[in-house]
C-alpha cells in the first residue's frame, strides 16, 4: 500500500510538471504575440522621413548610383545642411572643407554617408517618446555606435555596418515605451534601461527583450537579414554559432558606451566587461585602460576618450 501511494505521489507531481510547463508555453506563445503586436499596425511606427526609407531600401540594391543618393539628400535642404555640418565635424579629419552632398559622398563613402542620414532620421522618427532621457539614450547609442567602429576596424572587420548596427540597437527600447508604456514602467523603476542586465530582465517578464523589437522593426522596414539578426543578437553575441562578430562589436562598444554614459567606477567597468567576447574577437584588453593598471606600454592601443571620438557627431542628435 505505501508503494502504491508513493507511485501515485509521483504520478500526480509529473501531471503537475507537465501541467506546469504546459502553462509555461501557453504564456511564452501569448508573448510572441505580444512582440508583434508592437508592430503590427502601422499606427505603431515611428514615422520614418521619406529620404530615410529610400536610403533604407538602398540596402537591397546593387545598382544605385552615388548620383541618386546625392539627389535624394540634396531634396531635402535641412538633412542635406546637416550632413555637411557632420561631415565637416572633427570626427572625419577632412582635409578641406566639404561643400556639397557630392563632395561629402566622395570623401566619406557612400555607407557613412547613409549611416549620418540614418542616425539623423532615427532621432527625429522617435523624438516624442515618453518615459526616457532621450538626451541620455541616443548620446549612449551615439557612443555605442563609434566604439564599435573603431574596435570593428581595429579587428579588421567592416566598421560602418558596426556604426549602422550601434546607432540602431536600442530603437527596439524606444518603441517599447512609446507602445507599451504601462508593461516596461515597473521594469524602469527595478532597473535602468542602460543597464546590461536589462534585455535578461525584459526576457525574464515579457518573453522578449528590446533587441527583438530592433530586430522586427528593421524587418519591416526591409534592411538586410544580416543586420536584422545582429540586431537581434547584441544582448548574447555568443548564443548564435558561430558568433556575430557584428553584433559581438556593437555589444562591447555597448559596454564602454554604458560605462561613460552611467559614470561607473572603474571597479565596476572591470567586472561588467565581457571578457568571454573580448577574448573571442582577439580584442587587447588594453583598449581600456581601466582593464589593465599599470599599463603604460600599452597606452598606444587604448581607445581615444568618447567625447573625443565622437567629436563634431552630436548634432545628429539635435
Amino acid at each position: 500500500m505505501h508503494d502504491l501511494c508513493d507511485n501515485k505521489t509521483v504520478i500526480l507531481l509529473i501531471e503537475c510538471r507537465t501541467c506546469e510547463v504546459s502553462v509555461t508555453e501557453s504564456i511564452q506563445r501569448e508573448h510572441r504575440m505580444e512582440l508583434k503586436n508592437l508592430v503590427d499596425q502601422p499606427n505603431k511606427l515611428p514615422t520614418v522621413p521619406k529620404v530615410v526609407q529610400q536610403l533604407i531600401e538602398s540596402f537591397n540594391s546593387e545598382d544605385i548610383s552615388a548620383a541618386e543618393i546625392a539627389h535624394l539628400i540634396a531634396s531635402d535642404p535641412a538633412l542635406a545642411a546637416k550632413l555637411l555640418r557632420l561631415a565637416n565635424s572633427a570626427y572625419f579629419h577632412v582635409s578641406r572643407t566639404v561643400g556639397t552632398v557630392d563632395d561629402a559622398l566622395r570623401m566619406l563613402g557612400f555607407v557613412m554617408v547613409r549611416n549620418l542620414v540614418l542616425g539623423n532620421g532615427m532621432v527625429a522618427a522617435f523624438k516624442n517618446t515618453k518615459g526616457m532621457d532621450l538626451q541620455q539614450f541616443w548620446r549612449y547609442n551615439l557612443y555605442t555606435a563609434c566604439a564599435a567602429r573603431w574596435l570593428a576596424q581595429k579587428g579588421g572587420d567592416n566598421g560602418d555596418t558596426a556604426f549602422t548596427l550601434g546607432m540602431m540597437h536600442g530603437i527596439g527600447q524606444l518603441q517599447l515605451h512609446a507602445v507599451a508604456p504601462a508593461e516596461v514602467m515597473p521594469l524602469d523603476k527595478e532597473m535602468n534601461v542602460l543597464d546590461a542586465g536589462r534585455a535578461a530582465l525584459e526576457k525574464e517578464k515579457l518573453g522578449f527583450h528590446y533587441a527583438d523589437v530592433s530586430a522586427e522593426l528593421a524587418k519591416i522596414w526591409n534592411f538586410p537579414e544580416s543586420l536584422s539578426t545582429a540586431l537581434k543578437d547584441i544582448p548574447a553575441p555568443l548564443a548564435s554559432t558561430p558568433i556575430n562578430k557584428a553584433a559581438a562589436w556593437v555589444h562591447l562598444g555597448a559596454w564602454r558606451a554604458r560605462a561613460e554614459v552611467l559614470e561607473l567606477s572603474d571597479e565596476e567597468m572591470t567586472e561588467g566587461y565581457p571578457t568571454i567576447i573580448g577574448k573571442r574577437l582577439n580584442v587587447d584588453a588594453g583598449w581600456v585602460p581601466a582593464l589593465v593598471a599599470h599599463a603604460k606600454d600599452r597606452a598606444d592601443r587604448a581607445m581615444p576618450p568618447l567625447n573625443e571620438l565622437t567629436a563634431g557627431l552630436d548634432a545628429m542628435l539635435e
